[in-house]
């Protein structure tokens, strides 16, 4: 978590994060990247758990939470594959914030 938290800490406004998650991010994560991926826009980054998927788009000084997220909970009646979740895909266009003045 030291070497993704280096990376989070230093975006510039308005970078652009993408996250997919594979085997488990829920218990890497620590209580400061759950926050700092939530004030990238995320609204179940808190919430993951244990073998959970997640896909995400999100950027430093969203005002509001990112319309690109998916997330599905491990759950032994609803898991697809054995012990794991469905695979999640995304897709779509993200809008190109406009420069100020235009």
């Amino acid at each position: 978590v030291n070497e993704l938290l280096k990376f989070i800490r230093t975006l510039h406004e308005g970078t652009l994060v993408f996250v997919a998650s594979y085997d488990d991010p829920a218990t890497k994560m620590n209580e400061e990247t759950r926050r700092i991926f939530s004030e990238l826009g995320s609204s179940v980054a808190k919430e993951l758990g244990f073998r959970d998927s997640w896909v995400f788009v999100g950027a430093k000084g969203v005002q509001d939470k990112s319309p690109f997220e998916q997330h599905t909970k491990n759950s032994k009646s609803t898991n697809k594959y054995e012990g794991w979740p469905e695979a999640l895909e995304m897709e779509g266009c993200i809008p190109q914030k406009k420069a100020d003045g235009q």
